[in-house]
C-alpha cells in the first residue's frame, strides 16, 4: 500500500490533472427534505421540524399537524422519484460544461441514497425504490464526466432531538435513521468544554463511528469515486478513523488506476492530505493552495428544492466561476431537484446558459493555471466561507486572468463601449512578443496598442456573448 493512515504519509497524494484540467462540477441535495421542501436550507428540514420556534416547525404544524403526529419518516411514500431519470440528469450536468458530478450519498438526515447493506433506511428499500447513486454513477460516466459523492453522515449522531419522548426521534426502533439516542440537549454545533463541564455527551459513540466509516467503505467499494466530498461534520469524527479513511480510498484508488480527490472543510483534516472546500465561499486574492467552493443556483437559502426560491443569474455564477479559476479555485454547483426526480426549470435554464458560455469561452476555463495576478478592478471581493461573490455588480473594468500555452485570457465582467482597458498587461508582456489579439466567440483580431498606462483593445460593436467576454493574447512563447 502506497498510503499510510498517518497525515505525513497521506500528504504525499497530490490533486489529479483532471480536476485542474475540468474545474466545474455539478451535484445535487435530493431527499427525503425535497417534500415538504420549506426553508431556508431544506435539508435542514429535518432538524428544524423538531425544534419550535423554527419556520420549519411553525410549517410543519400548521400543514402536518406537529413532529409528535407526523415524524420525518413519514414523509418517505411520498418522496417517490417517478419521474427520476438518471441518463437526462448526465445530459443535462454534461450540456453545463460541467467535468465532474454525482449526488450526495447521505444528507445529515440518515437516509442513505445508496443500495447500502448496513442500513435498511435507504432509497432502494423505500422511497424511489433504486439505487441512485448507483445509477448516476453510470448514466454520468457514460458522458464522460468524473463521478463524485458528497458525504454528510457524520453529522447525524447529534442531528435530531432524541431526548423529546414523544417524538419518533426517541424511538430506538428508528435509530438507523434518526441516530443511536443519546443525551445531547443543548443546541447547534455546541462548544465541546461547555458540554463537557455539563457531563454532557459531546462527542459520537465508538459504534456510530464504526458505521460511518463502514458506509464510507460501501461508497468506495461499490461505486469507485473519483471525488469524496465531506461536509463540516468531520469535525466530530475521531482522527484515527479519518486517517483510516483517507489510506482507504487513496489505496482503493490506486488499484483501480485512478488519480482521486477528497476534500473536507475548514481545517477538519491535516494541511495539504485533500483539498480545502470553502461554502460560499469568495477569495480576495489569489490563493497559494487549490481550493473548492461549493455553491448553489439558488441564492444561497435553499440547499435542496425549494417552493418559493429565488434563483441567482447564470451571468453571476459564469463570472463567480471565472473569479475562483483566476484564484487557483474550482467552483461545484448544486441543484435540488424535486421529489418526483425532475429538475427544476430553472435551474436546467441556468445550466443551459452556463453550457452555452462555456461553448464558447471553455478555453480560457478548461486546462488553464491562474496568472501571476488573478486580475485587476474596482469592484473588491470578500474572502472567506459564506462570503460568495455572485451578486457582486462588477463592471467592464473588473478583469480576471487565466494563462495556457502561449495565450493569456483576460475575461472582461462588463462590455466595454469602445475599448477595453488592461493594465497589468503593461510592463509584464512586451508588444514585439504579442503575435494577436482576439475576442473569442468574435473571430478575427483586434486592434490594439500599449498605452502609457495599459494595453488598449478595440472592441467590435456586438457582444459574441453575455455575462463576460474573453480578450485571448497570443505571444510566441509560452506562459
Amino acid at each position: 500500500m502506497t498510503y499510510q493512515p498517518s497525515w505525513n504519509s497521506l500528504r504525499r497524494h497530490t490533486t489529479p490533472e483532471w480536476l485542474r484540467d475540468g474545474k466545474f462540477g455539478i451535484y445535487t441535495h435530493w431527499g427525503i427534505y425535497s417534500v415538504p421542501a420549506c426553508g431556508p436550507n431544506v435539508s435542514w428540514y429535518p432538524h428544524n421540524m423538531y425544534r419550535p420556534g423554527t419556520p420549519q416547525h411553525k410549517f410543519h404544524v400548521e400543514n402536518y399537524g406537529g413532529p409528535e403526529k407526523f415524524g420525518y419518516k413519514d414523509f418517505i411514500p411520498q418522496f417517490t422519484g417517478s419521474r427520476f431519470d438518471a441518463d437526462e440528469w448526465a445530459e443535462i450536468f454534461k450540456g453545463s460544461g460541467a467535468a465532474f458530478a454525482g449526488p450526495v450519498g447521505e444528507h445529515h438526515d440518515g437516509f442513505c441514497m445508496w443500495n447500502t447493506k448496513l442500513n435498511r433506511w435507504n432509497a432502494l428499500n423505500m422511497g424511489p425504490r433504486r439505487d441512485v447513486v448507483g445509477q448516476l454513477e453510470k448514466a454520468i460516466r457514460a458522458q464522460g464526466m468524473r463521478f463524485m459523492v458528497a458525504l454528510h453522515h457524520a453529522e447525524n449522531w447529534k442531528f435530531y432531538p432524541h431526548w423529546v419522548k414523544e417524538y419518533d426521534t426517541a424511538d430506538p426502533h428508528y435509530s438507523g435513521l434518526y441516530g443511536e439516542p443519546h443525551n445531547l440537549e443543548l443546541g447547534e454545533l455546541p462548544d465541546r468544554g461547555m458540554l463537557a463541564g455539563f457531563g454532557v455527551q459531546d462527542k459520537p459513540s465508538k459504534a456510530f463511528l464504526e458505521m460511518w466509516y463502514g458506509k464510507v467503505r460501501e461508497v468506495v467499494d461499490n461505486y469507485r469515486p473519483d471525488l469524496l466530498w465531506y461536509d463540516f461534520g468531520l469535525d466530530w469524527v475521531q482522527e484515527h478513523y479519518k486517517r483510516e479513511m483517507m489510506a482507504y480510498y487513496y489505496n482503493a484508488a490506486e488499484t483501480w488506476g485512478k488519480d482521486v480527490v477528497l476534500t473536507y472543510k475548514w481545517h477538519q483534516m491535516a494541511p495539504g492530505t485533500g483539498m480545502e472546500d470553502v461554502e460560499l465561499g469568495g477569495a480576495d486574492e489569489m490563493r497559494y493552495n487549490e481550493w473548492l467552493t461549493d455553491s448553489t443556483v439558488d441564492d444561497g437559502e435553499a440547499w435542496g428544492y425549494m417552493r418559493d426560491a429565488r434563483y441567482k443569474t447564470s451571468g453571476s455564477l459564469i463570472r463567480y466561476l471565472v473569479d475562483n479559476v483566476s484564484k487557483n479555485g474550482y467552483l461545484l454547483l448544486n441543484i435540488g431537484p424535486k421529489p418526483d426526480g425532475t429538475l427544476p426549470d430553472e435551474a436546467k435554464a441556468i445550466l443551459k446558459d452556463m453550457g452555452r458560455w462555456l461553448k464558447i469561452n471553455g478555453e480560457a476555463i478548461y486546462g488553464t493555471t491562474p496568472w501571476m495576478h488573478y486580475g485587476e478592478g474596482p469592484t473588491k471581493v470578500e474572502s472567506g466561507a459564506f462570503k460568495e461573490n455572485s451578486k457582486l455588480n462588477y463592471t467592464a473594468g473588473d478583469i480576471r486572468f487565466t494563462c495556457k500555452d502561449n495565450a493569456l485570457y483576460a475575461t472582461l465582467f462588463g462590455w466595454p463601449e469602445t475599448k477595453a482597458v488592461i493594465k497589468k498587461c503593461k510592463g509584464l508582456l512586451y508588444p514585439q512578443e504579442i503575435t494577436s489579439v482576439e475576442l473569442l466567440g468574435h473571430g478575427g483580431p483586434l486592434k490594439w496598442r500599449m498605452s502609457a498606462e495599459a494595453m488598449e483593445v478595440d472592441m467590435p460593436a456586438e457582444k459574441p456573448c453575455d455575462s463576460a467576454y474573453v480578450i485571448k493574447i497570443n505571444r510566441r512563447r509560452p506562459f
